[in-house]
């Protein structure tokens, strides 16, 4: 047997250039472990003080970056990957630390998204300006939240308020036709807070597939298959995207707190296929919730949700199918301290319900879980042990575990480690959908062990995180009996190391991960996992001259695969953005972003072409 051991090579030269790093004074790069993350531990925690591999990217991040979606703001990034069919709001995939798409947890104000039928999130719907603060958690991630945390879980707050009044507004254009628009009004005070956001995006794009439809008939001469969207469709393919938000809240006496929260998103997509060609998007979330903070040492909350993802698919527009999943969600949780740390226990429901014309076999699933995690200091040690029982009629109990320990060596430097399971619910297709779906399915598993080093100086910070994640009973065909089988594997390392300095008046933030997405299935043992590189990273270079800000954005990935069979690759390849922005007057900005400068073409999906070089110019006023 071959003794097989993750990669250190390119995490020892990582560790090297961090500490080649010069030193300089950084006090805005410092400033960025201060900031508060909930996600990594269901309680507030500063990022210095979490021992998960996280990061957290606020308002005033995402406004100075000018990212015009959720996949222009966290591509790049240390553990994540996005492929995407062909531009603004076209489908689009994050793979995080190598896992499936549909491994990562997304919720949005604590409401778990997504759609029941398929699975995973459409990152391509949820608007950028009706975001306030992105929280990535990477790693297993079940024993607090349940099903798909595999890679990590990803939590997206919506706008909320900061001051006692504060107006926003923002108007932008640019080419391929694009134009955006928000408007927004929220204030706060001692008793209570309010915020409502109106936001309004569109695109003519351009051709979103390259592929071919087939000619001729299967088993004929002269056929020829067809691949890609499998039409022969040259046209501009537009997006349009209309969204409000509304939050508030109320703060009574002997620590009583209630709020409320919504968030309606409608979108309309053009794309091209053979069975279908425009999608109407609607996505929903509803919550509210009741909290206590009875005294010193103990806090509860009771937190109610509801979120929709509906969908109405056309073929030059004549109706073809309909997916609309309805997700119910009740949660209550205690926060207790004990001696240097805290005990955080509760109770999680949830409810799927899927309303289609595909006659699906069962609409309706329930799932009821339990957890309990503890966080405890001991001198210079710290440690996160968690639990959780998942429970659903369809494959019964399911128990995961973590346990996360950090050693603060001194001053600068901590070490961590971590071992985690986690698990993957089967989607309705897979078990229930119509002469295909396998009732008899188990959940897909992992298992994880990860070992990382943290560096605070005085000209920065930065992070290096090595891991290995074992996944089992992967779900694809099992031509055995015709339908989705547990028989798939596979093993993922990686190493991930990202930092931030200030010199000379520059800010400058870099992340870098490798990867060995290897699959341990049956017939493909050794072949890369499709859709994901080796090497991938990001670099963001940023200053200020009084009322000027200059940035610089340069992305970048390896050579990937786009089948299982590795025998289709997909070119590595870079791109730049620049960006200028401009504060005229008190509350008020005008930003021009210019991205893919040097007009790269490449592909994250094969067939499917990303942008080519384009620019917006926005006109803000008020936000961060």
């Amino acid at each position: 047997m071959k003794t097989r051991n993750i990669p250190v090579r390119p995490a020892l030269l990582a560790l090297a250039l961090a500490h080649a790093l010069p030193l300089w004074a950084a006090e805005d790069a410092k400033s960025q472990l201060d900031r508060v993350i909930v996600t990594g531990s269901r309680s507030p925690v500063t990022l210095r003080d979490t021992l998960a591999s996280a990061t957290v990217i606020d308002r005033a991040e995402i406004e100075r970056l000018q990212a015009r979606n959720l996949q222009d703001l966290l591509r790049g990034r240390a553990g994540l990957f996005f492929s995407n069919n062909g531009g603004q709001g076209k489908a689009t995939s994050l793979f995080m630390r190598g896992a499936e798409s549909d491994h990562v947890l997304v919720l949005v104000d604590g409401v778990r998204m997504g759609p029941a039928s398929s699975g995973g999130f459409s990152w391509q719907d949820l608007p950028i300006e009706q975001v306030e603060r992105v929280e990535i958690v990477r790693g297993p991630y079940s024993s607090l939240y349940g099903s798909e945390a595999i890679g990590g879980v990803i939590q997206i707050f919506t706008r909320r308020a900061h001051r006692p009044l504060q107006p926003s507004f923002s108007l932008g254009i640019g080419s391929e036709g694009s134009q955006t628009a928000s408007a927004g009004l929220s204030g706060q005070s001692a008793q209570g807070w309010y915020a409502v956001n109106l936001a309004q995006q569109k695109t003519d794009g351009f051709n979103a597939c390259r592929g071919r439809a087939a000619v001729g008939s299967w088993g004929q001469p002269g056929y020829v298959a067809g691949a890609g969207c499998f039409a022969d469709d040259p046209d501009r393919d537009g997006y349009r995207n209309r969204s409000a938000s509304l939050r508030g809240g109320l703060s009574f006496a002997d620590g009583w707190q209630v709020d409320a929260n919504a968030l309606l998103v409608r979108a309309r997509n053009v794309f091209d296929g053979s069975f279908v060609n425009e999608a109407e998007v609607r996505q929903r979330v509803l919550a509210a919730g009741v909290q206590q903070q009875v005294n010193e040492h103990w806090h509860w909350s009771l937190r109610l949700g509801r979120s929709a993802d509906h969908a109405e698919n056309y073929k030059d527009g004549i109706w073809r199918s309909t997916f609309n999943t309805d997700r119910s969600q009740a949660g209550w949780q205690a926060n207790v301290k004990l001696g240097q740390g805290q005990v955080v226990a509760g109770f999680d429901w949830q409810r799927d319900d899927l309303e289609s014309d595909t006659a699906y076999s069962q609409t309706r699933r329930d799932n009821r879980a339990i957890f309990v995690e503890t966080r405890q200091a001991f001198g210079r040690h710290a440690v996160q042990v968690s639990a959780r029982h998942d429970h659903t009629r369809q494959f019964g109990g399911k128990g995961t575990g973590s346990v996360q320990w950090g050693w603060q060596l001194n001053d600068a430097l901590r070490l961590s480690a971590g071992w985690g399971t986690a698990f993957k619910a089967p989607t309705f297709n897979e078990l229930y959908y119509p002469g295909y779906g396998n009732a008899a399915l188990k959940p897909e598993t992992s298992r994880s062990i990860e070992l990382g080093l943290r560096g605070e100086h005085g000209w920065g910070s930065w992070h290096l995180q090595a891991y290995e994640n074992r996944v089992d009973n992967l779900i694809a065909h099992d031509a055995s009996i015709f339908a989705p089988g547990n028989v798939d594997r596979a093993r993922i390392r990686g190493a991930e190391l990202s930092g931030e300095t200030a010199f000379a008046g520059w800010q400058l933030r870099a992340a870098f991960t490798y990867l060995q997405p290897k699959n341990e299935s049956a017939g493909q043992y050794g072949k890369w996992l499709p859709r994901r590189a080796r090497q991938s990273g990001r670099v963001d270079i940023e200053r200020s001259f009084g009322d000027v800000e200059l940035g610089l954005t340069v992305v970048g990935a390896g050579k990937r695969y786009d089948d299982l069979a590795n025998r289709r690759p997909l070119a590595g390849y870079g791109s730049t953005d620049l960006r200028l922005g401009w504060r005229f007057a008190p509350g008020w900005q005008v930003q021009a972003a210019l991205e893919n400068v040097f007009d790269k073409a490449y592909e994250t999906a094969e067939f499917y072409p990303q942008p080519g070089r384009t620019w917006l110019v926005t006109l803000r006023y008020g936000g961060e």
